[in-house]
């Protein structure tokens, strides 16, 4: 749901923001010019390189130990068991992820990604394994805003490039760009904006973990937003597409899907 140029994504992967078990391999080196399996080159390397945030709860986060967990940590470890290799998980911005995934820093994206008409251009995403809905955030004493709608003229704290920036730019809002939910949140609490969009889940974890009272869900979108994996469009993935998919699948019959969704999420959003 963000977005950076090439230049910054190279300038942190320099840096080696890394998350669980590294790898001497990379996507980079996995890629190979022109055509090719990359499903059949991932096996051979033994390894699938993940990217995600890593500091977007409850998806992906750190806990008191500082060890990475979340629902899509534990999504992308039994995709890559299931498909028969070790994985490699690189924390990064939202912002970098799709530039990252497209010059083969990743092999995929697990990031609680929003499956839309114009990202689906791009990219071939995998059947989706979660749903959740966008809500809207005001500060307590908010009079004004009460739904989407008053949003026009307002002002709200948003990723750069996110689906909850476009929504918030599509009902007359000016956007501004921050990178965590827990900075949106002290932006509309010190009233620099007005208010925030994100996913209910997200928000009410934040609200659950903190007992932040300064801040309250005022609307919510009918319409459901379905997560997948997106996977850099061609030939190349269909064996990893399909792979993906199979162990999806796998994961929802055996009840692995849903247990994982209770544990971070306190319900089973696996269904629409």
């Amino acid at each position: 749901m963000k977005k950076l140029t090439k230049s910054a994504l190279a300038a942190l992967l320099a840096m080696g923001i890394a998350g669980c078990s590294t790898s001497s391999n990379s996507a980079a080196n996995n890629a190979t010019e022109g055509k090719g399996d990359h499903l059949a080159r991932i096996k051979e390397a033994g390894t699938i390189i993940v990217g995600l945030e890593g500091d977007w709860q409850p998806f992906s986060f750190h806990d008191d130990s500082d060890a990475l967990i979340g629902f899509d940590v534990e999504v992308a470890q039994n995709i890559a068991e299931r498909i028969g290799v070790e994985i490699s998980i690189i924390e990064s911005p939202w912002d970098t992820l799709f530039t990252g995934m497209e010059s083969g820093q990743f092999d995929m994206v697990v990031n609680g990604v929003d499956v839309t008409e114009d990202r689906s251009k791009s990219y071939d995403f995998s059947d989706p394994y979660a749903y959740d809905h966008t809500v809207l955030v005001v500060k307590a004493d908010e009079a004004e805003i009460k739904t989407f709608e008053d949003l026009d003229g307002k002002t709200t704290a948003n990723s750069i490039g996110s689906t909850y920036m476009e929504i918030g730019e599509s009902y007359g809002a000016k956007v501004q760009g921050v990178d965590t939910l827990s900075e949106t949140m002290s932006m509309v609490i010190n009233e620099q904006v007005d208010a925030t969009i994100n996913a209910e889940t997200s928000v009410q974890d934040y609200l659950n973990t903190t007992g932040e009272t300064r801040v309250v869900v005022v609307d919510k979108l009918e319409e459901s937003t379905a997560y997948a994996i997106p996977l850099v469009k061609g030939e190349d993935n269909a064996t990893l597409l399909e792979a993906v998919n199979k162990a999806l699948a796998d994961m929802r019959s055996d009840g692995t899907l849903a247990e994982i969704s209770v544990k971070y999420f306190g319900n089973d959003l696996t269904n629409n």
